[in-house]
């Protein structure tokens, strides 16, 4: 007889996640939502590695989550560094911020936080373009097959 899994299912959205947290923990990481959506309204919200997150052009801009005794923000190392004397009141590591529930982070700070990671991104030279391997068998597709080398009949 095959065991049932009594974990919770996987979120699939930032609002399932944010569903089955404490109340103080769920309006902290909604204020942290809204103000990164006021930083970057042009992101799109997703779920990465099972935890909340908003992706810029395709890539990943910042993250947040909560944890047993606190939240966090995940910028990324290069905001945390640049904005180190504003951070001094919280908790960090590289690329996280780790807060109380009951003060949560400043809007202003959380808007400075998100456009270095913006200007992180455009600064940085868009990825090498990779070779296209599928168009490549679509073309010998289409030609027909390599020709078949035979040995030379001597004589």
């Amino acid at each position: 007889m095959k065991r049932r899994s009594t974990k919770p299912a996987k979120p699939q959205t930032i609002d399932e996640y944010l569903a089955p947290l404490d109340d103080d923990k769920r309006a902290a990481l909604q204020k942290l939502r809204r103000d990164i959506r006021s930083a970057a309204p042009g992101a799109e919200e997703c779920i990465s590695y099972q935890i909340p997150a908003f992706r810029l052009r395709g890539r990943l801009l910042v993250g947040f989550g909560a944890a047993v005794n606190h939240c966090a923000f995940y910028p990324g190392a290069y905001p945390i560094e640049a904005h180190a004397d504003a951070l001094k009141a919280y908790d960090t590591s590289k690329g996280t911020i780790r807060f109380a529930p009951d003060r949560p982070l400043p809007a202003t700070l959380v808007r400075k936080l998100v456009r270095a990671r913006i200007a992180e991104y455009s600064a940085r030279q868009p990825a090498p373009a990779r070779s296209n391997v599928r168009g490549a068998r679509a073309r010998r597709r289409a030609t027909g097959p390599a020709p078949v080398c035979r040995p030379r009949a001597s004589g």
